[in-house]
């Protein structure tokens, strides 16, 4: 399916393609006349943050494209999955409009023949892949890095643009493709954040106003644990232990709030960080349940005014 969609930045030609074959057959078409792949990959709902990974995309590749596929395998929850929002018609016009030609929007039995009895063939990335979200959603990153596997065999050599705000999936997908040596440069690109500070995401569309007020205590907490991170760092040695209750505590601000963790680590093996960690990279990592949604956020200390916002 080709649609033309107006719009005052620029009138554009996208294909909507929905079976592996002409989405694999469009790529390797690209590619033989000497075009340049990028690939945003998502599950739709886009907002801000995937236009900006979209356009930075289009900034150094020749064709973008962009998949749309609510996965399956990365939800424990059934009623999260039946939550969350699907807007195809929005999200192919804001993903031409950022810059791509190519939106791959496949079913789940395109994706997975024979659903939902058990993928006999799965990824699953050890370590990494173990603590934080990993702890909280046993069995999340394997439909992650399945997933992902997957549209990058379909995808082919390419360029994948992934947000920063998912910083242990970024991590992941990243180990994955070492590991496999999959021909794919994975890119990261800034949190893009709202004017309160909070990370734009698919699942912000679900809180209440109360709640999403409460929200944006995520970004004040990892401010607070940037803050000691500083300190400590300019005195030679940290208190990661001092650094978590400080996060902990000013969520705990928030009676709409209920913290799952909020921790220092070494951003190389999201491992916590130890007192003498002050010549590594670091990351600060929060997730909480906000009302019914489950939010996640993470900051380099270093550079707390990284990304959009007060942030």
């Amino acid at each position: 399916m080709t649609l033309t969609l107006e719009s005052p930045l620029r009138a554009a030609t996208v294909r909507v393609v929905r079976t592996v074959a002409d989405y694999r057959a469009l790529l390797d078409s690209a590619r033989s006349s000497g075009q340049t792949v990028g690939f945003v990959p998502t599950m739709g709902a886009l907002h801000a943050g995937h236009r900006s990974l979209i356009a930075s995309a289009a900034d150094r590749c020749d064709l973008v494209a962009v998949s749309i596929f609510v996965n399956p395998l990365q939800f424990g929850d059934p009623t999260d999955i039946a939550a969350y929002p699907r807007t195809l018609g929005a999200d192919v016009a804001l993903a031409s409009d950022a810059g791509a030609q190519v939106v791959f929007a496949p079913s789940v039995d395109e994706m997975y023949p024979g659903f939902p009895a058990p993928v006999a063939t799965s990824v699953s990335v050890a370590g990494l892949a173990d603590r934080w979200e990993g702890a909280s959603r046993p069995g999340h990153f394997d439909g992650v890095a399945t997933v992902v596997a997957k549209l990058f065999g379909m995808t082919g050599a390419c360029r994948a643009y992934f947000g920063e705000k998912d910083a242990q999936q970024l991590a992941v997908v990243r180990k994955m493709v070492a590991d496999l040596s999959i021909p794919v440069d994975v890119v990261a690109c800034p949190t893009v954040r709202d004017e309160d500070g909070l990370a734009l995401s698919s699942r912000n569309v679900r809180l209440s106003a109360d709640e999403r007020r409460a929200a944006s205590v995520l970004p004040r907490a990892l401010l607070g644990g940037a803050e000691l991170v500083a300190a400590g760092l300019a005195g030679g040695s940290l208190r990661p232990g001092a650094v978590g209750a400080r996060m902990e505590s000013i969520l705990a601000e928030e009676p709409l709030v209920d913290t799952d963790y909020a921790v220092l680590v070494r951003a190389v093996d999201l491992e916590p960080a130890g007192p003498d960690d002050t010549d590594v990279d670091l990351r600060l990592l929060v997730a909480a349940r906000v009302g019914p949604v489950r939010l996640i956020d993470n900051l380099d200390p270093r550079s707390p005014l990284s990304g959009a916002g007060p942030l």
